[in-house]
């Protein structure tokens, strides 16, 4: 089969986990003769320091031109510490996302075993955690118009916007997710307070009666930001908007007891991008330190998702857990051991697929 992929970078550690990642991505595709043909491009504070544009054309077209996009981080202090700056790296994301219709976001939420011990909560309650949140990404808040501040600065104002079109298709895309797996879904929403999650729990109550094997529940934000550290077994697919969604996958994160194992795949309307959910994390940078396990996860989902090789996705996946039973990880979840090295992380897993 013939993949054709982007590749993204972006800034921070992005480079140096992206770089691991590709590596690993090769040589599955040496392994199940798959021909691989990638090419790089800039995205966030690197192409605004080369261009002043954080999604340049050229960037876009490459995405547009291909089958999926692996795609690092952004964000730079350069930009975090003003807050005059006109042109910010994170455009460039929500950019990405608006022009490759990038509507879903998808972040599986699964425990290791032999890193439930990281976690802040009781293993009793995490271990066997297995669900998926499903994010609506081109609506919502950060996208809504009207926005900005008053003339005298002293008031700002964003606008939480969703159609009918755009909350159909989020949930149609959960209750298809939910079907693959224990049949059940949950839909969150603060309909009690929110115009935009009233429309939001009408629309989900009219699908629901499509899908009569799934158990649909519905839940306002605060009760399930509660569950997910009180009980996550509880949880199969849940699905949510933009912002409940971006702040709901971070604190699930916790569940896996690091940021730097979790992967997520953005499904599009033109291709997909597949990236870590943890940020560019610039203290790290040039320092070969940063955990690859959640870029090298997002190359699983991408053979998966993008290609349907469940089979490639499945040995990248057997090959990290194997890293971590044996203790090859970098210094965020090494314990009463040798820290790795980015490279070294990512060389041992490379290594190990070619050894099965």
């Amino acid at each position: 089969m013939e993949l054709k992929i982007a590749v993204l970078p972006g800034d921070g550690i992005g480079p140096e986990i992206v770089k691991q990642a590709l590596d690993v991505t090769k040589a599955v595709c040496k392994k199940f003769n798959h021909s691989l043909t990638y090419r790089e491009a800039l995205v966030g504070a690197v192409a605004i320091d080369a261009g002043g544009d954080p999604y340049p054309q050229e960037t876009h077209e490459l995405c547009m031109n291909s089958d999926a996009v692996l795609f690092g981080a952004i964000g730079s202090p350069k930009y975090d510490n003003n807050p005059s700056a006109k042109v910010r790296p994170e455009q460039g994301l929500l950019a990405m996302r608006k022009k490759l219709g990038l509507y879903a976001n998808i972040r599986p939420i699964t425990t290791f075993p032999s890193l439930i011990h990281q976690s802040p909560l009781r293993s009793e309650l995490i271990e066997g955690a297995d669900f998926v949140c499903i994010r609506e990404l081109t609506g919502g808040i950060y996208f809504g118009r009207p926005q900005g501040r008053s003339e005298d600065g002293q008031v700002a104002y964003d606008s939480s916007v969703y159609t009918v079109e755009e909350i159909d298709r989020i949930v149609r895309l959960a209750y298809d997710y939910a079907m693959k797996r224990r049949k059940k879904l949950t839909v969150i929403d603060k309909a009690n307070v929110l115009a935009t999650s009233r429309l939001w729990r009408e629309t989900a109550r009219k699908i629901e009666k499509e899908y009569p094997e799934v158990e649909t529940e519905y839940m306002f934000v605060d009760n399930a930001a509660m569950q997910i550290i009180q009980w996550p077994k509880r949880f199969d697919v849940m699905v949510t908007e933009n912002m409940f969604g971006d702040i709901l996958t971070d604190e699930a994160s916790v569940i896996t007891g690091s940021l730097g194992m979790l992967p997520s795949a953005s499904i599009g309307i033109h291709t997909s991008v597949f990236e870590p959910i943890h940020g560019s994390y610039p203290q790290a940078a040039g320092k070969n330190i940063a955990n690859p396990l959640a870029t090298v996860l997002s190359a699983a989902l991408m053979f998966e998702y993008a290609f349907n090789l469940h089979k490639e996705g499945q040995i990248i996946r057997e090959a990290v857990n194997a890293s971590i039973q044996q203790g090859i990880v970098t210094e965020d979840i090494a314990e009463n051991g040798k820290a790795y090295k980015t490279s070294e992380v990512g060389a041992w897993i490379t290594n190990y697929i070619f050894s099965l």
